[in-house]
């Protein structure tokens, strides 16, 4: 039986996407098209890059410009769009430190939607969890490569820090090995990167290697705000799902896309691409213009990669198997 895993990049709910929020309700920042496959997919995953929250103070580091936090109904937003779970494995989870934090995982708790990448402790930031999609079970696991000041402690909260750029954590084999024992297939999803990068570093490359290496099927990364090509199971960026960020005039980071994989109890068997208009926060399904210049771009990123795409119903096409 084959099921479908959706996943979606960087989703922040702060600002004024918090403002939308507040002003005209949970489902006024996805448009009810893009809901409609989100919430059809047997499994939705995404990267939160917030925290929830009524509580907290700035992160003090006077080098750290950008603060995210949404409000607990922003909650209603993501079991609207019938999100499974969430990494909370970035840069914006302590924004506010460690007790809007503690409520992040709490509200999403209440929710019935699983957390991986941070934790009240280290041994939960980095813990795993195996999901039901369909027949098949996916492993899940968040981490990411960036702030160290994040990390979580074993006594302190925080999230699942790995130096990725200059090393292989030690703890990061073990951990998937473990996953892989209880899954049919595993999902490792890093934030890794800099910002605003039209194609993956060769640090990000070697390390999506590495996590193949050690037992990921499916790695899906994000970070760099704009989303690159994939490589067979790799998607090394998935992009922006939904924000308030000034637009880029080259790299069009408000051009996106929803990632969609077919699965069976043997593993991935395509991926598809559906083209995005992140408007100021809304996001819809591209047209025009819009799809056609997602569809070049995507198409152009996976060829320099080695990777052929199809174009069928609006939608890009890598074939799996």
């Amino acid at each position: 039986m084959v099921c479908t895993l959706a996943f979606a990049g960087d989703t922040m709910l702060g600002r004024g996407v918090a403002q939308r929020l507040i002003a005209e309700g949970p489902r006024s920042l996805i448009a009810p098209e893009v809901r409609e496959i989100t919430a059809d997919a047997d499994l939705f995953v995404l990267n939160l890059e917030c925290c929830i929250s009524e509580r907290g103070q700035p992160w003090p580091d006077p080098a750290k410009r950008f603060f995210f936090r949404a409000p607990p109904v922003a909650v209603e937003t993501l079991t609207w769009l019938g999100v499974s779970a969430v990494t909370l494995a970035n840069n914006h989870a302590l924004d506010f430190g460690q007790d809007a934090l503690l409520d992040t995982l709490d509200h999403l708790a209440q929710a019935g939607i699983h957390t991986v990448g941070a934790g009240a402790d280290q041994a939960t930031a980095r813990a795993s969890v195996v999901l039901p999609a369909g027949e098949v079970r996916v492993g899940l696991l968040g981490i990411t490569d960036h702030p160290r000041a994040f990390a979580a402690q074993p006594d302190r909260p925080g999230v699942a820090y790995a130096d990725l750029r200059h090393d292989t954590p030690a703890w990061l084999p073990p951990a998937i090995e473990a996953l892989r024992a209880g899954a049919d297939l595993t999902l490792v999803s890093p934030h890794w990167g800099p910002n605003m990068v039209d194609a993956p570093i060769s640090d990000v490359r070697a390390a999506a290697q590495w996590l193949r290496s050690i037992g990921a099927d499916l790695v899906a990364g994000h970070s760099a705000h704009v989303f690159h090509g994939v490589a067979g199971t790799v998607c090394y960026d998935l992009g922006d799902f939904i924000d308030d960020y000034a637009v880029h005039p080259r790299l069009r980071n408000d051009l996106g896309l929803l990632f969609l994989i077919t699965l069976d109890r043997h593993g991935p068997v395509a991926l598809q691409a559906v083209p995005l208009a992140l408007d100021y926060c809304h996001t819809r399904l591209a047209r025009g213009d819009e799809h056609a210049r997602i569809c070049a771009r995507f198409i152009r990123a996976c060829r320099e990669l080695g990777t052929d795409v199809h174009t069928a119903d609006g939608r890009l096409t890598v074939p799996l198997r």
